[in-house]
């Protein structure tokens, strides 16, 4: 699996700084504390693989130009949600870097395949038990 190297990503990645939406007062109207983080998938330095990944799926935080929009202004204060912006960036690289392993096909065992048509005798002889009797 690749490893996530956010120092490495900085020439990619640009940070803004606007005003929070939603309730919360004066310290809403004054500062502006919420972080527009836009990531360019094309000009950062992750294998092929990743900006493949990111760039098919079907995120909607992604625009048509390949660059990833994140907005973070869960937080009150402007470094936090640097901070929570940051991270919910590297949660979505290491997701996309992630390989599935790939499934080796197996044949069930003689002695499972043995349990299981004496199950299914045995849930069919119960069901045999359950009839009306016929005289």
């Amino acid at each position: 699996m690749y490893q996530i190297d956010l120092d490495k990503l900085f020439p990619a990645i640009e940070m803004s700084a606007m005003r929070a939406q939603g309730a919360g007062g004066q310290n809403v109207n004054k500062v502006s504390s919420a972080i527009h983080l836009r990531f360019n998938i094309q000009q950062s330095l992750l294998p092929a693989y990743v900006k493949s990944a990111l760039l098919n799926s079907r995120d909607k935080r992604i625009t048509a130009d390949g660059i990833l929009v994140i907005k973070a202004q869960s937080h009150r204060t402007q470094e936090k949600n640097k901070q929570d912006a940051l991270e919910r960036l590297d949660a979505i690289l290491t997701e996309a870097a992630f390989i599935q392993k790939a499934r080796r096909p197996t044949k069930p065992t003689r002695n499972s395949q043995k349990r299981r048509v004496e199950s299914k005798k045995k849930s069919g002889q119960q069901k045999v038990l359950r009839r009306k009797i016929d005289y």
